[in-house]
């Protein structure tokens, strides 16, 4: 009677298993874990479009001043009264446009009724703005909520129950709640100001990074109470290394991952809140913003509707490629996801 076989502990992950003696497992082994994953996210046909689309848009609004030469179009129109059939309701004569005329490159997008707005230049420079404001935001909202999640999960004791209230507190808050009030109490108090714009971009993008570090804080908390145990912290400690450099040198090249995804996910959500929010007129009301557009273009839907599904297809095509371009770092990051 021949000897049972000694049982084997099945795989944790669905991936095939690569012999560290062959040549794959030898050029694996000479990759760090980011090269691993942007060799995963390279091979990925979706992120890569996605990812291009995303890089249309950033060249779009660092650019948004010579395209704007380049096609000859402007924001300033000086008399609106003729480019408008004024009897007609507003909209624009057939020379320049849609929906009365054909396309012209004097005006690629048609121009605004009753404004004569040239609708690509405000096309550009609402992507500007939409990308300028949702990417300070997140990066704001990102190092507030990486700070109170080191120190809370780090420090744990009083400091992690004080600063878990705070941030269980900012959550109970509802953000549109709060926008529609405090947006339009700044933009009253400095409505005067010489520095108006500006000044609305800033309030915004205030109210975003308030109500929005909360979800990043506490995934990173409970990261660090998982990491604070391991063995590496352990000696570091016991080395006598300061708090601030287990903290910057230690932890946080650890939490790189879970940042990085979190920031992924929260930049397209920022970029549909702040045309969420001009739309509902408590945004971006001075200047180019998509959801300014919309909002005005909604009278015209029937007459013109091309006014309308310009600026509400650049958000969705940012948005969505901006979401989908999250998840493909997320599953390329993770060493458990097969795709």
């Amino acid at each position: 009677m021949s000897a049972a076989a000694p049982e084997k502990l099945g795989n944790l992950t669905d991936e095939a298993v690569v012999d560290p003696n062959s040549k794959q497992g030898k050029a694996i082994s000479g990759r760090s874990p980011m090269q691993i994953a942007l060799r995963r996210l390279m091979r990925d046909k979706v992120a890569v479009f996605c990812a291009f689309v995303v890089l249309f848009f950033i060249i779009i609004a660092v650019f948004a001043g010579p395209i704007t030469k380049a096609f000859g179009v402007s924001t300033e129109t000086v008399f609106p009264s003729q480019y408008l059939d004024v009897l007609g309701g507003g909209l624009p004569l057939p020379e320049y446009g849609p929906p009365n005329g054909g396309f012209t490159w004097d005006h690629p997008f048609g121009i605004a009724p009753k404004t004569a707005d040239d609708n690509l230049a405000y096309w550009i420079y609402g992507a500007r703005t939409s990308l300028i404001i949702a990417t300070v935001a997140t990066v704001v909202a990102t190092l507030i909520g990486v700070v109170i999640g080191l120190l809370a999960g780090f420090l744990g004791g009083w400091v992690d129950k004080f600063l878990s209230f705070v941030i269980d507190a900012f959550l109970t808050i509802p953000f549109l709640l709060a926008a529609l009030t405090m947006a339009p109490i700044l933009n009253d108090r400095f409505a005067i100001s010489d520095h108006y714009q500006q000044i609305q971009k800033f309030s915004l993008v205030t109210i975003l990074a308030i109500f929005g570090w909360m979800s990043i804080a506490r995934l990173v908390r409970g990261e660090v109470l998982s990491l604070r145990e391991r063995e590496f912290v352990q000696a570091a400690r016991v080395l006598g290394m300061p708090t601030r450099r287990i903290l910057l040198k230690e932890l946080l090249p650890n939490l790189a991952a879970p940042i990085i995804i979190s920031v992924s996910l929260m930049l397209p959500a920022f970029v549909a809140l702040e045309a969420g929010l001009a739309y509902l007129g408590i945004g971006v009301t001075s200047g180019a913003s998509w959801g300014r557009t919309i909002l005005q273009a909604q009278v015209y839907f029937e007459s013109y509707p091309l006014y309308l599904w310009q600026p509400l297809l650049g958000i969705v095509a940012l948005v969505l490629s901006l979401n989908l371009l999250g998840d493909a770092i997320r599953d390329a990051l993770d060493p458990k996801t097969r795709r």
